[in-house]
């Protein structure tokens, strides 16, 4: 359901053990060298010998992205932990002073997210780029706490979203360095585990911390901004040693020659099968003004991106939220912060268990509507019961379990699709464009009750699921529509640039449903 393309040359690659003589032509239209072509197919028939070396990877790379992920999440959401802790009244926050401060995170987060992914390829190693990016954030953690103002605090955000913006879609090219596609989905789910476990940790860091109230004559939101952010600078550091670069680098420290070479062969042969960039006179990639019309007016990416929305809405404004909202059902701030962790590690299994389903039975929309599903009954709760929370706190503590497991299995789905240049770019700033607007629906004016924001969360979550099967009757329909022709008559009826050129438009693309 994701929109994930799947070109004959893909499924044919699925099914490798029993290619043949045509997976090595495949092998070799590619751009690999005949000698390249029969190595790769060696591997293509011993699944085993392929598993062996994709773990070897997995042990290395995933809990390494893992981690920095829960790391970059824990600190842009702290803020909601240290507000219960007195945040407001040291800095004099009045009105929408908070929110305002939430969204300020976006807006460099949202447009730095291209730039520096076409930095980091500019790096031979990285895992530098990446360790100066967390370093800079992390200092600029650890800056919060020392601030004196509500413009303070906003300057902090600020340039805390510019350098957390080259994270995410960095580890998405590192996984893209190292992954075919089709084994990207599950490690992409580690990442939102790891994004559902950084708010339970985020709770229990804050009780404790918040114990230091005083200490140094810093108030114990301060100390919640300056330790989480002086461990964010010990993980840049382990970043810089422990980060895996490439498989070129790793040969002779935890891989042979061979499996560096097969993972370097898959990497171009799986990118070679796809439509490859246009170079001007001096080699570089040429910018298409065409491309960028042909993604702007791209119906599937909006929906998607409604998909992806239906996520970063809720997700951020309960996140941003949460604490608070337990708190409000009468709870201390310490008792408020332990209570936010259950429902974040019971999203996490929910993200890890319908990721796994989706793989075992491919097919992604049904786990992802599910999901929405649940976000609407969680908010429907919420906002029919919240104005009387205190009386209702069973029920009203049930509906924020709910809504956490419903969140965290829908970007697994949505974003576990392959690099498609601007395309994917845009869906994903578009998407994220979600941070913005769940900065700003719960207003503590509406507290307890938060019509706007429990309201806006349940109408993004009821959008998700009517874009969720549009796409999923359209793709399933142009699919048995391209089935009725053979891969030969295709490649008769247009050459081999006609079909480049369509690009998902073209009868060769398959959509993963």
């Amino acid at each position: 359901m994701s929109g994930e393309r799947k070109s004959m040359d893909d499924i044919a690659m699925e099914k490798a053990p029993w290619a043949g003589i045509e997976h090595l032509e495949r092998h070799m239209r590619a751009g690999l060298t005949q000698d390249d072509a029969e190595f790769l197919q060696s591997y293509d028939v011993d699944i085993k010998k392929q598993d062996r070396v994709y773990h070897k990877v997995d042990w290395r790379l995933c809990p390494m992205l893992a981690a920095l992920y829960l790391i970059s999440h824990l600190d842009r959401a702290n803020i909601g932990n240290a507000k219960i802790e007195g945040l407001e009244a040291s800095l004099n926050m009045t009105g929408t002073d908070y929110n305002v401060a939430l969204a300020v995170f976006f807006i460099p987060y949202v447009l730095c997210e291209v730039p520096s992914n076409m930095l980091l390829t500019k790096f031979t190693r990285p895992s530098v780029y990446m360790s100066i990016l967390i370093f800079c954030w992390g200092v600029v953690m650890t800056l919060s706490g020392v601030v004196q103002n509500f413009g303070g605090l906003v300057a902090t955000r600020f340039f805390l979203g510019l350098f957390e913006a080259g994270f995410f879609p960095g580890a998405i090219y590192l996984v893209g360095q190292w992954y075919p596609p089709n084994r990207t989905q599950f490690r992409m789910s580690l990442f939102y585990c790891a994004s559902a476990c950084s708010g339970a940790f985020s709770g229990l860091l804050a009780a404790g911390i918040a114990r230091m109230n005083g200490l140094g004559g810093y108030e114990g939101w301060r100390w919640i901004f300056i330790i989480e952010g002086l461990a964010t600078v010990l993980m840049a550091g382990l970043c810089w040693f422990c980060l895996p670069d490439s498989p070129a680098l790793a040969v002779g420290k935890w891989l042979t020659e061979e499996e560096a070479r097969f993972l370097q062969l898959t990497h171009i042969y799986t990118r070679g099968l796809q439509k490859k960039p246009v170079l001007d006179e001096s080699g570089k990639a040429k910018f298409q003004w065409s491309v960028l019309w042909q993604v702007l007016t791209d119906w599937q990416l909006y929906l998607q991106a409604l998909v992806f929305m239906s996520n970063a809405v809720p997700n951020y404004g309960l996140k941003f939220t949460m604490p608070q909202i337990i708190k409000n059902m009468g709870y201390t701030s310490s008792r408020a912060q332990l209570l936010t962790a259950p429902p974040y590690f019971c999203g996490a299994i929910s993200a890890l268990v319908s990721s796994l389903l989706a793989d075992r039975f491919t097919w992604r929309m049904p786990f992802i509507v599910a999901s929405q599903a649940l976000l609407i009954i969680a908010y429907s709760i919420l906002f029919s019961k919240a104005e009387q929370i205190t009386d209702n706190i069973p029920l009203c503590y049930f509906a924020v379990f709910v809504a956490c497991v419903g969140i965290y299995p829908i970007l697994p789905g949505c974003n576990a699709t392959r690099e498609e240049g601007y395309g994917h770019c845009f869906m994903i700033c578009m998407g994220n464009c979600g941070g913005i607007v769940g900065s700003f629906i719960f207003l503590q004016r509406e507290s307890p009750k938060y019509p706007t924001g429990f309201g806006s969360s349940l109408a993004f979550a009821a959008a998700g699921i009517v874009s969720a099967l549009t796409l999923e009757t359209l793709f399933w329909s142009i699919n048995k529509k391209n089935e009725k022709f053979t891969e030969d008559e295709i490649r008769r009826k247009y050459t081999e640039a006609q079909l480049e050129k369509m690009g998902d438009r073209s009868p060769l693309f398959k959509y993963h449903l």
